[in-house]
């Protein structure tokens, strides 16, 4: 059916403008037609940040791609496998779960899942709803269509890559037909996600291509309607900036029970840009006394020549840039054991919860220090995974900043074993980088947490800790932008003057009356804890208020408590003061979610 001929219940164009369409689509080659699309995607760019676009219906010679992203890995190899369809002529389409109508399933015949795992075996976010919707009773039967799932996950936690597992087994359960074997792949997906989409590919194109001989359709596809389109970077994760550290400066008491810092980088001479909401990812580095004491401990040369991901190096430098030990995994024990013939560590591998358990307390570090083998220096190599980059909410607005981005970092810090222990990057950030350094970064953009469209829309922010860092970035955008819509932040922490997290700005901004109301609550301030939730519930008819008033809701921090104690506040403000019921309440808090009114960036 032509565009100009579609009814106009279905065509939100008029019939001039329909038949003026139908002519321009028919000129164009698919080169132009690709750029109309992004041209018309970004036009719309302000009402999608305020109204989710839901992805239309495929065509029956589409491949819909569907991803689940919590961190933005399962978005990026989604869209190495669209890249790679279209590269194959095919007909793809790529769309975020949390953009998809789950009603449209029946109407799939060419089906890929690309979803990773959050937490304890929880799908990620975006991908909520669409997961639950394939266990309820409305899920519908899918004899017929064709899927290929892709896991992403992390070996260190026992349920790995659970989502991916789910969603197979649903869409089996209702009748879909698996293609090809899913693949689950640990934090190196990098170096096994080519192989799998080729093989993916391979299998869907012949009916693929078979189908679109077969179907012709004359409507022209518009691929990026369901997406934002944006400028890129000749920077990304796979190929970081090395950006210059400017500033690491304390920012809690000294009788703190936290070690806080405020970072600044600068991104000079490069080409990145981000958004109140986004993320940067760094690439750390090891402490260099820590790899020394290590190649002393095992009797390795430093200067010894060894291979990492296809380039020679020395085994100093690999461990000191390319190598995760901090973040101990079952898999490196099992390689550990079989390169040094290490028996008890062979035997504990065989015990996957007594490995776990042991896991759970040590670094790589420790395990070494424990059970020193000769080995050869690639074979160290070979059994550590290669560094992962972590992700902080970028706590600035380039509105305000310019070439610099600004991270609120939490050092993590324990002792165990009698010695100190670090995380990886909060321990290089926190303890060893200063003024002048460099670090690989990159910009993981995060569409799902952005402040509204309309600069008057009232926002309600809640971000304890180091959660506080994306709506330092929010409040200097709305300042620098002159935004009239009111603003108001939850912030807890345990101590008033210890852990007042950029105390005078918040009180500047209180002042001049960009931030309408701040809320604390400092927990071990007095006999009886009170926390951000405690002050939800306490506001709840004001909170109630601004929400039926259009307001936007933002939670940011830790996802295994505060957020779901948070969550329960909120729960409970909407069932008393809307008096409804439980269940009620949760749909309520639900629907604001689907419209990107609730929206959440927790870890």
């Amino acid at each position: 059916m032509m565009l100009a001929q579609m009814p106009q219940g279905l065509n939100p164009l008029t019939p001039e403008q329909s038949r003026q369409f139908a002519e321009l689509a028919g000129s164009l080659d698919p080169i132009q037609q690709a750029w109309i699309s992004g041209y018309l995607a970004a036009s719309a760019q302000g009402a999608a940040a305020a109204v989710p676009v839901v992805a239309p219906a495929a065509e029956p010679a589409t491949l819909t791609i569907l991803y689940g992203s919590q961190t933005g890995n399962a978005k990026h190899v989604a869209t190495d496998l669209e890249v790679a369809a279209k590269a194959r002529g095919l007909d793809v389409r790529l769309v975020n779960m949390a953009d998809y109508k789950p009603s449209q399933l029946k109407n799939e015949k060419f089906l890929t899942i690309v979803v990773s795992t959050y937490g304890e075996g929880e799908p990620p976010e975006p991908a909520e709803k669409l997961h639950a919707f394939l266990a309820s009773k409305k899920a519908p039967k899918l004899d017929g269509v064709q899927v290929a799932v892709l896991g992403l996950g992390d070996s260190s936690y026992e349920f790995f890559c659970q989502t991916a597992i789910d969603f197979e087994a649903r869409l089996t359960a209702l009748g879909a037909s698996v293609l090809m074997e899913r693949a689950l792949l640990d934090v190196d997906f990098d170096d096994h996600a080519p192989d799998w989409i080729g093989t993916a590919l391979d299998r869907f194109e012949p009916e693929l291509k078979a189908k679109a001989q077969a179907e012709p359709t004359n409507v022209v596809a518009m691929p990026g309607l369901a997406q934002t389109a944006g400028a890129t970077s000749q920077y990304s994760r796979k190929t970081p900036f090395s950006a210059e550290v400017s500033v690491v400066q304390k920012i809690t008491g000294r009788d703190s029970s936290r070690d806080v810092r405020h970072v600044e980088i600068s991104l000079e001479g490069s080409d990145l840009t981000y958004q109140p909401g986004d993320s940067l990812g760094l690439f750390f580095q090891n402490d260099p006394v820590e790899v020394e004491a290590l190649l002393a401990l095992l009797g390795l040369d430093g200067d010894a020549e060894v291979i990492v991901a296809g380039a020679a190096k020395s085994l100093r430098t690999a461990l000191i840039e390319d190598l995760e030990l901090t973040q101990s995994y079952p898999a490196f024990i099992e390689k550990y054991a079989a390169a040094t013939d290490n028996s008890a560590l062979l035997d504990l591998a065989r015990n996957k919860q007594a490995l776990r358990d042991y896991l759970g307390e040590r670094q790589i570090f420790d395990v070494l220090r424990e059970h020193p083998g000769a080995l050869e220096p690639q074979a160290l190599v070979d059994a550590l995974r290669r560094m992962q980059p972590r992700l902080y909410s970028i706590a600035s607005s380039q509105a305000e900043v310019e070439d610099e981005v600004h991270l609120t970092v939490g050092v993590v810090e324990w002792n165990a074993f009698d010695r100190a222990h670090f995380g990886g990057c909060s321990g290089h950030l926190g303890r060893r980088a200063g003024e002048g350094d460099r670090l690989r970064v990159f910009v993981e953009s995060n569409d799902a947490f952005r402040l509204p469209a309309d600069p008057n829309t009232p926002v309600i922010m809640i971000g304890p800790g180091t959660g506080i860092a994306p709506f330092r970035a929010f409040l200097q955008e709305r300042d620098a932008h002159g935004s009239e819509g009111r603003n108001w932040l939850f912030f807890g922490n345990p101590n008033f003057t210890q852990d007042f997290l950029y105390q005078v700005e918040l009180q500047g901004y209180l002042k001049s009356g960009l931030l309408d109301r701040l809320d604390v609550a400092f927990s071990r301030d007095q006999a009886e804890k009170i926390y951000v939730q405690d002050r939800i519930l306490e506001r709840g008819a004001e909170v109630f208020k601004w929400i039926e008033e259009g307001a936007h809701l933002y939670v940011c921090g830790d996802a295994n408590r505060m957020a779901k104690d948070v969550h329960s506040a909120l729960v409970e403000v909407v069932r008393r003061q809307g008096n409804m019921e439980a269940d009620s309440a949760e749909e309520y808090l639900a629907n604001l979610r689907d419209a990107r009114r609730y929206q959440r960036d927790v870890y």
